[in-house]
């Protein structure tokens, strides 16, 4: 008779990005657009580890608390990725932050590698402001004392990649600690914490 252990497979991080209502539908649909474009790049780029999957955009606390839920509640979740594309008031995260139970990684980049100093325009401006909104959402991580990794660089470049993948292995690990047995042999009574004195620290 062969025994099988059927293990979960605790292989993806989640991609949830900022930005508000208040810019309204045409730049929140390219806020989207993004948003599923960077989670392809970095999906391909960190297969071999996990898989990236893109949330829908937060833009209010209860959509915060909704996506976070999501997080909470996927078994094969790992973590999760958040950026601001656009400006998203700090406030509105905190309820839902606080709710988080997985690893946190907080990446500061942009959408573009360059800024189009030719054509910029305050169109361009509005629908990218992940350097005011990565600020502003850092600051509230920070103030809030939640437990989180940053990394800064343009998606794309491999030294960015790399320090993702850093963090995606080490949420693996600690979603699969989460569920790990332990034997201990010559021990006293099974699962008796008062007994078990420094051993419970093993």
């Amino acid at each position: 008779m062969q025994l099988r252990i059927r293990r979960k497979k605790m292989s993806k991080l989640y991609f949830l990005v900022g930005s508000q209502d208040l810019y309204g539908a045409e730049t929140l649909k390219q806020v989207a657009a993004d948003n599923k474009k960077m989670a392809k790049f970095m999906d391909s780029k960190l297969k071999s580890i996990v898989r990236v999957e893109v949330l829908p955009t937060v833009i209010t606390s209860d959509s915060c608390i909704e996506q976070i839920r999501k997080v909470n509640d996927d078994d094969d979740c790992v973590g999760v990725i958040t950026w601001m594309h656009t400006f998203s008031p700090a406030k509105m995260w905190i309820k839902g932050l606080q709710r988080l139970q997985k690893p946190l990684l907080h990446l500061h980049t942009q959408a573009n590698e360059k800024l189009p100093y030719a054509t910029i325009d305050m169109d361009f401006m509005n629908l990218n402001q992940a350097a005011h909104g990565d600020r502003e959402y850092g600051f509230i991580l920070s103030r809030s004392r939640i437990p989180h990794e940053v990394v800064v660089g343009y998606y794309e470049h491999q030294s960015t990649i790399d320090a993702i993948a850093r963090f995606a292995r080490v949420a693996k690990a600690i979603a699969y600690s989460k569920s790990l047995r332990v034997a201990m042999f010559g021990n006293n009574m099974r699962d008796v914490a008062v007994t078990d004195g420094d051993r419970v620290e093993s």
